[in-house]
């Protein structure tokens, strides 16, 4: 069993950056797949970030990759989202997720079998 906590998000003005932080429970998170995906207001949930267990795969949303930056701290059970040049269409509510050990990173949420609750990210202009 994995439980996951979010935090880091907030309003901030476009160009502006924000770093979302995930901590995880459980003894064995060092062997999860994190992701991160987010859900706007009146959309479905989408993916945005994965990476693997040791950090050094990663795979983007297309349409973030470059502002976007996933990374994780084993040692604190720990993964992050840096972003950076927030625009006004990245609001959303972000979620962490974690998936079971994989050969490959999950960019679909029925992949993924533990969630935290959210944190509101919004984005002025």
């Amino acid at each position: 069993q994995v439980q996951l906590g979010e935090s880091g998000g907030g309003l901030v003005e476009a160009g502006g950056s924000l770093r979302l932080s995930c901590t995880a429970s459980g003894r064995f998170f060092n062997n999860y797949i994190m992701g991160w995906f987010r859900q706007p207001p009146g959309k479905e949930r989408e993916f945005v970030a994965a990476i693997n267990w040791s950090g050094i795969i990663t795979s983007y949303a297309h349409s973030l990759k470059g502002r976007f930056t996933i990374s994780r701290d084993n040692a604190k059970n720990t993964v992050h989202l840096q972003m950076n040049w927030l625009e006004p269409e990245d609001t959303a509510v972000y979620y962490c997720a974690a998936d079971p050990p994989s050969p490959t990173l999950a960019t679909e949420a029925h992949e993924y079998d533990y969630w935290g609750q959210g944190t509101q990210v919004t984005v002025s202009s």
